[in-house]
């Protein structure tokens, strides 16, 4: 939808709400509705926001630590500038629109280095000196729960029951029985302008993935972000739930958000040489030689919570160790459509609570710094990446991830300071929430036997 056809649905009465939004580090939605006719007094211009919203955790807490804003400071705004190249309707809402807004400093009116958009922007920037355009494509992985979030959490978490009793990897049968919920779901993110290609039973029991068409690297960002809101506030509207809790249960498999990625140059794919072997350039291997060496410094935004580090465990199909295989589902980074012009790295370390902007731009960095330093690419490992379980691990705790993001000079450079230590301080308060709280295994584990 263009501002010109907004404006047109606007006159017509056909759109009376506009969702105003920006993206918050967790990747939600955050932002304001307004009527519609207020709207476009204000579109090509400005509205605010309080600059907490960059410093915040999943329940809206406001823990200190950051530089950027705090109580003593003040709490102040920050400016959201719509992006109108974003406008689109939301089909499964009355009469509604949405628009993505870029975040800028109140009084410079300069983006916010550590916005999650901005931290992405720049990374495309970036490969744009080099002649070249990221290209990606997630995959949205998440279960659905019988009854909705309210119901859920008013029964304490508990008797938890997925909308299928079995195992549903590309399950005919029970994906029908779960259509009045995935067919919305599907129409209703193709009409908002999301290329939706489809759906499939994942390998749990009430698991679903979500394939959507790959584009440039912020547009994949921007659908991955509305997809998973969409999914949400549909799965709601048909009495389920939907979690991207990348592991609900320590019996069941995880989930994840696989980003597969390629640089394009002159309409073409770059990482693709007809002569070389496996049919993958020169280019290819000096940036999947970037993701390896600098596979632990970007983890933190791959993985960015406790119980994202659930997730990896042997014979899951979530990666444990950081080396890169042809076709083999065991290893972080595989070699997808080898030997044709689609050849592309898939990376299968993102848990599905990433956040797709964060995410892009931290593999993005690893890669154009491969580039860079003209990395040699190691021979692929071959065979059951979970057998050498030992070397080249993920960091197994967002405490080492943190750590390796701390002293990573890589992202200090492409990043910038701010932005590092930003997040840094966002794992860290993770970990400090998560340590004072008591856990149902531990009153189990030590009630009478400890």
């Amino acid at each position: 939808m263009t501002f010109e056809e907004l404006k047109t649905q606007i006159a017509a009465g056909e759109i009376d709400t506009v969702l105003t939004c920006i993206i918050d580090m967790q990747g939600r939605l955050m932002g304001k509705r307004f009527h519609a006719e207020a709207f476009l007094d204000m579109a090509e211009d400005e509205t605010h926001c309080c600059n907490y919203l960059l410093a915040t955790d999943l329940e809206m807490a406001t823990p200190d630590g950051y530089a950027s804003t705090s109580w003593s400071a003040g709490y102040g705004d920050y400016v959201m500038k719509p992006d109108l190249g974003t406008i689109r309707p939301v089909p499964w809402l009355e009469c509604t629109a949405l628009v993505l807004c870029d975040v800028l400093d109140h009084q410079s009116h300069a983006p916010v280095a550590f916005s999650p958009r901005e931290v992405l922007k720049r990374q495309i920037a970036r490969a744009e000196t080099l002649g070249l355009t990221p290209i990606m494509a997630t995959e949205l992985e998440f279960f659905l729960f019988q009854g909705t979030h309210d119901e859920i959490a008013a029964n304490g978490f508990r008797d938890m029951r997925p909308i299928s009793n079995y195992n549903e990897d590309y399950h005919i049968l029970q994906t029908s029985k779960e259509e009045p919920v995935m067919r919305p779901i599907r129409n209703h993110l193709r009409a908002m302008g999301i290329p939706v290609e489809g759906s499939k039973g994942e390998a749990e029991a009430g698991q679903e993935e979500l394939n959507v068409k790959y584009a440039d690297a912020l547009a994949t960002a921007d659908h991955h972000t509305l997809a998973k809101h969409g999914i949400k506030e549909i799965a709601h509207l048909q009495g389920y739930a939907a979690t991207f809790l990348p592991k609900w249960h320590h019996d069941r498999v995880g989930s994840a958000a696989h980003v597969h990625q390629s640089l394009w140059k002159a309409g073409e794919n770059a990482f693709h040489d007809a002569d070389a072997p496996l049919g993958k350039s020169a280019l290819m291997d000096h940036y999947m030689a970037g993701l390896l060496k600098y596979a632990a410094d970007i983890t933190v935004f791959l993985a960015p919570y406790i119980n994202s580090y659930k997730r990896f465990a042997k014979g899951s199909f979530a990666p444990t160790q950081a080396v890169w295989s042809v076709d083999n589902r065991t290893a972080a980074f595989r070699l997808c459509g080898d030997g044709t012009k689609a050849v592309r790295i898939e990376c299968r370390t993102p848990g599905s609570d990433m956040n797709p902007y964060l995410a892009q731009a931290a593999m993005l960095a690893a890669g154009l710094k491969g580039i860079e330093e003209k990395l040699d690419l190691p021979p692929p490992y071959t065979g059951d990446a979970y057998a050498d379980n030992e070397n080249n691990h993920i960091p197994r705790t967002l405490r080492d991830a943190r750590e390796a993001l701390l002293s990573s000079g890589m992202l200090k450079e492409a990043f910038g300071e701010e932005t590092v230590t930003h997040y840094a301080r966002a794992a860290e308060w993770e970990i400090e929430e998560f340590n004072r709280v008591v856990t149902d295994y531990e009153i189990a584990r030590g009630f009478e036997k400890a």
